[in-house]
């Protein structure tokens, strides 16, 4: 019975690790495009 238990928590910790780097990875995509973005419209009027 702790075996099972000890194993959900694990799989939890791992499914839930694995979700934060995606979030991770969107938040810096997203940063990169807004620096992008800004870049470009400096370099238009520019």
């Amino acid at each position: 019975m702790k075996k099972v238990i000890i194993a959900s928590l694990a799989a939890m910790f791992v499914l839930t690790g694995c979700n934060t780097f995606k979030g991770i990875g969107k938040d810096v995509s997203s940063a990169g495009n807004a620096v992008t973005g800004t870049a470009q419209e400096v370099q238009n009027k520019i």
